[in-house]
């Protein structure tokens, strides 16, 4: 009779453990939002998802010593490469630097306003957009063909890469392979009449948060600064794009840059100035959330990742 008894919590443990093993495997993961204090402002780094980069490829240096340090990271190629954009909430304005890639690249990106919305915030409440260049994966997440993702912002960014990216001129003469770098911009731009106000060079666009040339990378490559209580975080865009080749050796350029030698002096004065001053720095392609501190090391720099905080 005991026997019988024990039996009975055996069997009903036996087809639990059962029901657990055969659960699905989810295969996805949260939303990507990463809250922080910068002084009084609050900046919320949104995730757009990753892409697969073959950093061998891409990166000028030997595909083999580029494999190799990968390796030594615990890397492989093609790279997954994250996509980062970021919240900036100074107490008057709402502020979004740059939007990911949209429907421009495929199905692994395209998750800003997802993300946005994990971070407690609507796609109607974002004041002003600064675009760090108009690359399809940092532009693409404005919206397309006449849709705004985001119905009440201004949208803007430097001159020179308004000027190259969004003229009709240079989409029509454009190669067919080419079209593309033009038109997912021209798009993407296209539901913000009369609220895309390009500006020139180093301008102070709310307080706060201003603009610094960077050009090379694209032609109006822009860096933005977000200062507020003494404390600050310079959003470098796309001067950087791998951090295990490209922190401990700066001189790698990468296939993506319009002019390499504007783009490796404007990465080598960056990494010198976050280095040398402490603040933090954040990239689109650091891996998420792609904020930290750069420390000089030999003839590179080291990268210290922000430390997670569950109270900012």
């Amino acid at each position: 009779m005991i026997l019988k008894k024990l039996a009975v919590p055996f069997a009903i443990a036996a087809i639990a453990g059962a029901a657990h093993a055969s659960a699905p495997m989810a295969k996805t993961q949260a939303p990507g939002f990463y809250r922080m204090n910068v002084g009084d402002f609050e900046v919320t780094v949104l995730n757009d998802g990753t892409v697969d980069l073959p950093m061998d490829k891409l990166l000028h240096q030997k595909p083999e010593k580029t494999a190799k340090t990968l390796e030594q990271n615990f890397l492989k190629v093609p790279t997954e490469t994250s996509v980062n954009a970021f919240l900036v909430n100074t107490g008057s304005k709402l502020v979004l630097i740059d939007t990911g890639a949209g429907g421009l690249f495929g199905p692994t990106l395209g998750n800003i306003v997802t993300s946005l919305k994990a971070a407690g915030y609507q796609p109607e409440q974002v004041d002003e957009i600064y675009i760090t260049h108009l690359h399809g994966d940092h532009v693409g997440g404005l919206g397309a063909l006449d849709k705004p993702a985001f119905p009440n912002a201004v949208v803007r960014m430097d001159k020179r890469d308004a000027d190259y990216f969004l003229s009709k001129e240079n989409l029509d003469k454009a190669s067919a392979e080419a079209k593309g770098n033009f038109q997912g911009p021209i798009n993407a731009v296209s539901g913000y009449a009369g609220k895309v106000k390009p500006f020139e060079g180093n301008t102070e666009l709310v307080p706060g948060v201003r603009s610094t040339t960077s050009y090379g990378h694209t032609p109006g490559h822009t860096t933005y600064v977000v200062e507020s209580k003494g404390q600050k975080l310079v959003l470098i865009g796309d001067l950087m794009h791998n951090a295990a080749v490209q922190f401990p050796d700066p001189g790698v350029t990468i296939q993506f840059d319009s002019d390499s030698k504007a783009a490796l002096a404007q990465r080598k004065a960056a990494f010198a100035e976050a280095a040398k001053q402490g603040y933090w720095m954040g990239a689109a392609h650091l891996p998420f959330p792609g904020v930290g501190h750069l420390r000089s090391e030999g003839k590179g720099y080291k990268f210290f990742p922000v430390n997670y905080s569950a109270n900012r």
